[in-house]
């Protein structure tokens, strides 16, 4: 399945690589880079780190399925935050050498050393050592990397090749015979749709949400509705998914309506004959899981809609608010999560084959049960389908294991997430992975999180005149769009990841961010980890950090006290923060 646009034109790698190239473009690296002979070095990393961006669509794609593809991609970005180590080395380097060239001298003798000469002392040539041995390392690993990627056949998609990412098998207009805690949404949207006081031509809808929330069930549940059919003249269904072809969804309508075969391979032909068929009629049209982003491509899809009657109407169903927006959505209706009641009834019905919950779920089951699904329908059915080929007794066990691991074998709970992240455009990507670092159910203030983006580079200063923060502001506010964050419900400044997201952002961050928490013990720490935070509950905190990070080359080191005062003393901090040299984002008793 072909998918185009700049939504995945890019992966965030591709954006990451643009930070050194931009660093090493300015005037006084350029100049410690001819001094130290290493230009050349610099160079051929710019040329071959180019040449690898052209392949990255195809590994972001590939890594979903293939564990050598995933490993080779987080070596990749672990040598290219090696490689940015090593320019604010420089910079630094530089910039000790500019001071000190201004030092006003007081030695008649340093008037007579060359103005060339005035870098080489103790620290210098410690500098260059230290320097050439990090340079001749990267090399060797630019060079390994360059190997394999030959060996696992990354394609370039700029020559030819499509990308493709697997979509969820498209839904059609049947509904399932059991479903639960939509009442209110239906007669919400059955209202929208059967209110004609506005007088238009043609009106459009949009029921949005996260996936997995069952939009299109709601959908389903509409279309399938006896008063639809004393309402509209005309019904059609057509499942638009990531993979927009508007041939092949100009046809779905079409056949629906006419319940023919339609095999014309002309758009014009095909569109035409939509056009009669709605023509001076009032129709509802429902397009499931639209992801369309590009105005040009809804005007074109809607052309033969036009034709209808007065009142006709447009239902759509689309994770994005943005994409309500280019559809021509006058009432976006954000879709929110199943009750607990509700989300516990579908449950049993999967797992158990019936909806009295309370006869059948002891407390401590149901508990675990809504933590685990937080009010997500497909979530509730995924767990549910695991758990019912397993004895009761062994739920308790199922419940408090590496759930979502076995769901991710089983299901397609996260692989419908992993689309919408997939889909995020490349400069995205990483702010949503950065947001790993946060616990989960942690409600978060917005200029907060975009400080922290922008001091760990992810922000990028464009040529306008847009101050960095209100880009931040801007990438937040595309996330919270795309329903990646939702509005806190203790308080409306405040903002919260459900805990699939969370889990998404985890697996997008791989190694490279990691949360710890006093419960879970000795993991193991990955050297490959950028970006760290703790959660301590408990006393003497610092000890988690033994031999930690000698190893690491840490820019954010974020610290939540569970009480008001950290127990990470100042003493603790001035032993600590001298091991990382590469911060850029630190926060103390954040709450």
């Amino acid at each position: 399945m072909s998918i185009v646009g700049e939504a995945v034109a890019g992966v965030a790698l591709s954006a990451f690589f643009r930070v050194p190239f931009e660093k090493s473009s300015s005037p006084d690296l350029l100049k410690i880079f001819r001094q130290e002979n290493v230009d050349a070095d610099l160079n051929k990393w710019k040329k071959i780190l180019l040449e690898i961006s052209e392949v990255l669509d195809d590994a972001e794609e590939k890594q979903i399925t293939k564990e050598s593809v995933k490993t080779w991609m987080a070596e990749l970005e672990d040598l290219a935050y090696d490689a940015d180590d090593i320019l604010d080395e420089f910079a630094t380097e530089a910039l000790r050498r500019k001071v000190k060239a201004e030092e006003p001298s007081t030695s008649k003798i340093r008037k007579f050393v060359p103005a060339c000469c005035v870098g080489l002392n103790p620290s210098s040539i410690m500098f260059n050592a230290n320097m050439w041995s990090k340079i001749k390392e990267i090399n060797k690993k630019l060079q390994e990397i360059v190997t394999r990627k030959n060996d696992l056949k990354l394609e370039d998609f700029a020559r030819g090749r499509t990308r493709t990412i697997t979509s969820r098998v498209p839904a059609t207009s049947l509904v399932e015979s059991h479903t639960y805690g939509r009442e209110e949404d239906k007669k919400a949207i059955v209202k929208l749709l059967s209110d004609e006081s506005s007088g238009a031509q043609l009106y459009t809808i949009s029921i949005f949400g996260m996936g997995g929330l069952g939009k299109t069930t709601l959908a389903q549940l509409i279309y399938n509705d006896d008063k639809m059919g004393s309402y509209f003249d005309v019904k059609a269904w057509g499942c638009v998914s990531q993979d927009f072809d508007i041939l092949r969804v100009t046809r779905e309508l079409l056949q629906d309506i006419t319940s023919e075969t339609c095999n014309d391979d002309s758009l014009n032909l095909v569109q035409r004959k939509l056009e009669v068929q709605l023509s001076d009629k009032k129709f509802l049209l429902i397009l499931d899981d639209v992801w369309i982003e590009n105005y040009s491509d809804c005007t074109k899809l809607r052309l033969p809609f036009e034709s209808g009657a007065p009142g006709s109407k447009i239902l759509i169903t689309t994770r994005d608010a943005n994409v309500s927006s280019t559809m021509g959505a006058t009432h976006p209706y954000k879709l929110r999560e199943l009750s607990n009641d509700a989300c516990l009834t579908m449950f049993t019905q999967h797992a158990l084959g019936t909806s009295d919950f309370g006869e059948h779920l002891k407390v401590e089951e149901s508990q675990k049960i809504l933590e685990r699904c937080k009010g997500l329908p497909l979530a509730a059915k995924a767990l549910a389908g695991l758990l019912r080929t397993y004895d009761h007794d062994e739920w308790k066990d199922v419940l408090n294991g590496r759930i979502w691991d076995l769901l991710e074998e089983k299901t397609d709970v996260p692989s419908t997430l992993r689309l919408s992240y997939l889909c995020l455009p490349s400069s995205l990507k990483k702010c949503f992975a950065y947001c790993s670092l946060f616990p989960k159910d942690y409600n978060f203030k917005v200029k907060n999180l975009v400080l922290l983006w922008m001091a760990e580079g992810l922000v990028r200063e464009t040529k306008g005149e847009k101050p960095m923060e209100d880009l931040g502001g801007e990438y937040f506010r595309d996330l919270l769009k795309r329903s990646f964050f939702q509005q806190s419900s203790s308080k409306k400044s405040l903002f919260v990841m459900h805990d699939l997201m969370h889990d998404l952002a985890q697996w997008a961050a791989g190694d490279f961010c990691w949360r710890l928490e006093d419960q879970l013990g000795g993991s193991k720490i990955s050297t490959m980890v950028q970006h760290f935070s703790y959660i301590n509950h408990l006393s003497n905190c610092i000890k988690k950090f033994d031999d930690f990070f000698k190893d690491m080359h840490l820019r954010t080191f974020l610290l939540r006290s569970s009480g008001f005062i950290s127990n990470l003393t100042n003493f603790d901090a001035n032993c600590l923060l001298p091991q990382l040299r590469c911060l850029k984002g630190i926060i103390f008793k954040w709450k």
